[in-house]
C-alpha cells in the first residue's frame, strides 16, 4: 500500500464523515481513525494510522522494502514506520543509540519514534555501519521518510 492509496482513504473518510477505515490488502492492514475528541464532522481533524501484518508476510515485506529502498549495491535507508517524534536517545541525558561510523546488528534499537504519547523503538533490520543520520533530534518525522543510511555487511 503507498501514501497515494492511503491519501485516497482520508478522502474518502472525510467525504463520508467516517470515524475509522480499516484496509488490509497484500497481508497489510492499515486502521485510519479520526481524533475523536473534535467533531466527527469536522473536516480538519488529525487521522491516525495504525498498521500491524501477520509475520509470514512481514519476512517477505521487509525484504521487498530493503530490496526496493537500495540506494547503492550495499546501502540502504532506514524509513520511518509511522508518523512521529524522532530521538536519537532514551532521555536527553543518555548517548544516542545510534552515531555516524558505528556498527549497528540486526535488531539493535537505532532511534525511538514518539506517537500519540507511546515510544516506538525503530531496530536495525540489517547488519552495517550507520553512513548518515538524515533527521535532527526531536525532528518531526513522517510516514516512509528516511532516517538513517546504512551501508550493509
Amino acid at each position: 500500500m503507498n501514501v497515494k492509496e492511503i491519501k485516497e482513504m482520508v478522502v474518502l473518510m472525510n467525504e463520508n464523515n467516517l470515524l475509522e477505515l480499516e484496509v488490509e490488502k497484500d497481508g497489510m492492514r492499515i486502521k485510519l481513525k479520526k481524533n475523536t475528541a473534535q467533531a466527527p464532522e469536522a473536516q480538519g481533524a488529525p487521522i491516525f494510522i495504525e498498521r500491524e501484518r501477520a509475520l509470514a508476510p512481514v519476512l517477505e515485506s521487509k525484504a521487498q522494502e530493503a530490496a526496493s529502498s537500495k540506494i547503492a549495491s550495499n546501502r540502504i535507508e532506514v524509513k520511518s514506520p509511522m508518523v512521529g517524534t524522532f530521538y536519537r536517545a532514551p532521555s536527553p541525558e543518555a548517548p544516542p543509540f545510534a552515531q555516524v561510523n558505528q556498527d549497528i546488528e540486526p535488531g539493535q534499537v537505532v532511534c525511538i519514534i514518539e506517537a500519540m504519547k507511546l515510544m516506538n523503538e525503530i531496530k536495525s533490520e540489517v547488519r552495517g555501519k550507520v553512513l548518515e543520520i538524515l533527521v535532527d533530534n526531536t525532528e518531526p518525522v513522517e510516514f516512509g521518510q528516511a532516517l538513517f543510511l546504512i551501508e550493509t555487511r
